[in-house]
């Protein structure tokens, strides 16, 4: 394994070292790097002037990348992870080592597409198309994002169309019979006043774990997607704009199978028989699926009273449907098969107001949303005493008031302050009859101070406080504990922003340190002698850890890019009925992430792009007894580009790394299957 480690870093920078020489060899002077203008701070800004990290990608960085989903982006972002459910479009994300309880439902690093919140772990995706731009802010964002931006942000902004008709269309087949077609078109329906965009995908392939007793791969994949957008502009200081999306999912089971732990506790005696599944094959006999759909709409409303005053209203709403079938003893007796069904809904609003001058940029508002979810699970067994039905109906609202501003003291110094109140009201009603219902309301500030070394160099220091409201447990009514608090954290950053040797290096690093109290865990209770998980403040913890990001432009023909994260979680003192886990590592945090890649374009058509990415150790439990090891995954493309089209060969994970988990769950139950290598061939005509 170290090997084969050392093999691929080695060809990587071999690789790269050939391409530099030859650029160089033709005596080129190197071009300059793209200036990305950003809206992290809900104002047009550098990206190099904003005193946060972040890290942003504009559609020609996508496309080089080959990345077409949030999952595919998170490879190329520091401290950033993105654990997979096994089920369609269900994630964890992890940043800088901080995450939610799947139990609490709601991720502590949301997605705002086009200003559409996305704050549940079901459907935490959106597939990239027809994208301007994607920003990842790390840190707290509460004070301008709210609830649940604990650890960060994904933002993700479609393109605007134009005066001029553009669009494209893409073919890519590839092993496992993968099948991919998309589409975008932008253009105007009438000169100057209105706008609209399209786009599509569709997307299929076989599944990569295999059923002996039927026969069949166990995890297909299938997705459809579809985006529409009209920009109206009746007067010149006013954009009116409607997007709307839906994005489907018809798959298989889920990427998981039983592993020996799991097998010793469903089978203690080795009297049922069970096995724990093998290499990607599992022995279920009940008919898995994985399927769901959303559907989101965002009316965007822009005004502009003057160069320095504007006024934006964000009108949302999103209704996300899951269904998930699984055979949980991946057996074919049938020990334990639940059905899920899961039903979202969100409305949102926002009004703010914001102005830019000389020396001063402020932006204050008002937000309000509201909740409508329920949830039904039903467990199937052969043993009759297992059969059951869970059931809730929730709702909420939450109102806010945000404002933030910064001053340029000087014309090197700049200070920044911001403050968000929120109140958050939730009920939940069980199918058992119990109604609950709670209240919780939170300040959120954040300071900054940044300075201007030279005008191509500046350093920021950034203290803020993230926030998780607290909510209901599902086994309340048995464990005691019918609710939970909110989680709070202080983050401290200070970093430095460069743009060097005539803006063909940018090099970008900080140092940060978060101290989280009411830490959200899965709590283990003994309830006469059942152990049952509820949702408790019950720790302290502490993040620390360091970020780098590198861009190069060697020459006109070759661009190199690196990133590094590093980040150290443990728990201060926690312990439940099963343990003692005090100063344990966080579970679901690896301990580093990096990337490394170059892009190699000689003018004569021809292009070639390879990235090296990786992850280090991180625990599923607890006790930090089931771990997955620290992998690295190496993708590349080579092709040509034509004015009008291009094709070209891609592979991911071309050394087929098998990075399977062999222990999530919490209790180790269960092995999370990797992805294995995918070779393609793709082909864009763009007009």
């Amino acid at each position: 394994m170290y090997a084969k480690v050392q093999f691929t870093i080695a060809a990587l920078f071999v690789c790269l070292t050939l391409i530099v020489d030859n650029a160089w060899a033709q005596e080129e002077q190197a071009a300059t790097l793209d200036t990305i203008t950003v809206t992290a701070n809900k104002q047009k800004e550098d990206i190099q002037k904003v005193p946060i990290g972040i890290t942003a990608f504009d559609e020609f960085m996508l496309e080089d990348k080959n990345i077409s989903s949030i999952s595919e982006m998170a490879d190329f972002v520091p401290n950033l992870a993105l654990i997979g459910g096994g089920t369609p479009g269900t994630y964890m994300p992890v940043m800088r080592g901080i995450h939610n309880e799947m139990g609490t439902s709601s991720v502590s690093t949301p997605i705002f597409a086009d200003g559409v919140p996305i704050l549940s772990f079901s459907g935490y995706q959106d597939t990239l198309q027809n994208i301007e731009r994607v920003e990842v802010l790390r840190g707290p964002q509460g004070n301008l994002y709210g609830k649940n931006a604990l650890a960060g942000v994904i933002n993700i902004i479609t393109r605007q169309p134009s005066n001029e008709f553009e669009g494209k269309v893409s073919a890519a087949g590839g092993e496992d019979d993968k099948k991919e077609l998309s589409f975008n078109l932008n253009g105007p329906i009438a000169q100057d006043r209105l706008f609209f965009g399209l786009a599509g995908q569709f997307y299929e392939k076989d599944g990569f774990i295999e059923n002996p007793n039927t026969g069949n791969d166990e995890n297909d994949k299938g997705r459809w997607y579809g985006k529409g957008l009209l920009n109206w502009k009746p007067v010149d200081d006013l954009s009116i704009q409607l997007i709307v999306s839906h994005l489907q999912y018809d798959n298989g089971g889920p990427d998981i199978g039983l592993s020996e732990a799991g097998a010793a506790a469903f089978d203690p005696f080795g009297t049922l028989g069970l096995l724990a599944s093998g290499d990607r094959e599992v022995y279920s006999g009940f008919d898995t699926e994985g399927t769901s759909r959303s559907n989101t709409q965002s009316l965007n409303l822009c005004y502009d009273f003057g160069e320095a005053l504007s006024l934006t209203s964000i009108t949302t709403h999103r209704e996300f449907e899951g269904r998930n079938a699984i055979d949980w003893d991946f057996n074919p007796i049938g020990m334990m098969n639940t059905t899920g069904d899961e039903d979202y809904t969100k409305w949102s609003q926002e009004l703010r107001l914001s102005s830019t001058t000389a020396r001063m940029k402020w932006v204050t508002g008002l937000y309000y949303d509201k909740d409508d979810d329920s949830f039904t699970n039903t467990t199937t067994s052969v043993f009759p005493m297992m059969n059951s039905v869970a059931a809730s109906d929730s709702g909420g609202e939450a109102y806010a008031l945000f404002g933030q501003l910064r001053y340029a003291l000087t014309d090197r110094l700049g200070v920044t302050g911001g403050l968000r109140y929120e109140h958050q009201d939730k009920d939940i009603t069980y199918n058992t009859g119990l109604s609950l219902d709670g209240s919780w309301e939170d300040l959120s500030p954040k300071f900054s101070l940044d300075y201007s070394v030279t005008p191509d160099v500046m350093v920021y220091g950034t203290a803020a406080k993230g926030v998780l409201h607290g909510g209901f447990n599902i086994y309340g009514e048995l464990t005691g504990k019918q609710t939970y608090d909110k989680q709070e954290l202080w983050s401290y950053e200070v970093g430095a922003k460069a743009q060097l040797l005539d803006n063909k290096l940018i090099l970008n690093g900080a140092l940060f340190y978060m101290d989280i109290d009411d830490m959200q865990v899965s709590e283990w209770v003994v309830v006469g002698t059942t152990p049952l998980t509820h949702i408790n403040n019950a720790t302290t913890a502490r993040s620390w850890g360091a970020e780098l990001e590198v861009q190069a432009r060697i020459t006109r023909q070759i661009t190199l890019n690196g990133s590094l994260g590093y980040a150290n979680v443990a728990f201060d003192d926690f312990k439940d009925a099963l343990g003692d886990y005090s100063g344990n590592k966080v579970p679901n945090a690896p301990e580093y992430t990096f990337s490394i890649g170059g892009d190699y374009r000689p003018g004569n058509g021809f292009f070639a792009g390879v990235d090296l990415v990786g992850y280090g150790k991180m625990y599923g439990d607890f006790s930090n007894t089931f771990k997955r090891d620290a992998y690295q995954l190496l993708n590349a493309k080579v092709g040509y580009e034509a004015d009008k089209w291009d094709v070209y060969l891609y592979g991911k994970n071309i050394f087929d790394e098998d990075y399977t988990w062999a222990g999530i769950g919490g209790n180790g139950w269960w092995n999370l299957y990797s992805d294995p290598r995918e070779i393609g061939l793709k082909a864009t005509y763009r007009f």
